[in-house]
């Protein structure tokens, strides 16, 4: 991993075990229908579930992702929520939720800074159109206000 880098994604697939977070706006089951060359009404009955006015990936029954199979069996076409992780609202505002995340993710640098992980998160984020703003049904995790991406993309990366 680079000194600099703050994430370098290890394919590990702990973020791929868990019941229930990965939401599914329309862009992601557009992309995910089209790669599995599905409809839509069949995608959705045959993979996700619906849960306070959004969808959701279901699990298997060892409780990893559906689409997991000693790796992302949808890579190519997997949610947004998959394209961002670590780069979450909770870890990009809080430095204590950042660090819980890196006990469990081996690809968060344990070097980087909290100010330097979360600028380069927001680029992330940005540069990939991964920011949802406040779009109805997407992902809380990443919903950041222009506000909150501007501090971040201007704070200084050396900061403790």
């Amino acid at each position: 991993m680079s000194e600099t880098a703050a994430f370098n994604c290890r394919r590990c697939g702990h973020c791929c075990h868990g019941e229930g977070g990965i939401v599914l706006d329309d862009r992601d089951q557009a992309r995910l229908t089209a790669h599995l060359g599905l409809g839509r009404a069949e995608f959705l009955a045959a993979f996700t579930v619906a849960r306070a006015g959004k969808v959701f990936l279901t699990v298997a029954s060892g409780g990893d992702c559906v689409f997991f199979e000693a790796g992302c069996g949808v890579h190519a076409a997997r949610p947004d929520i998959c394209r961002a992780w670590p780069f979450f609202k909770g870890n990009l505002i809080d430095a204590a939720s950042l660090e819980l995340s890196r006990d469990y993710c081996p690809g968060i640098n344990p070097r980087a800074t909290h100010a330097a992980f979360a600028k380069q998160g927001a680029a992330y984020l940005r540069g990939n159109d991964l920011v949802k703003s406040s779009e109805a049904g997407a992902a809380e995790a990443l919903k950041l206000s222009p506000a909150e991406l501007a501090a971040m993309l201007e704070a200084d990366p050396d900061d403790a």
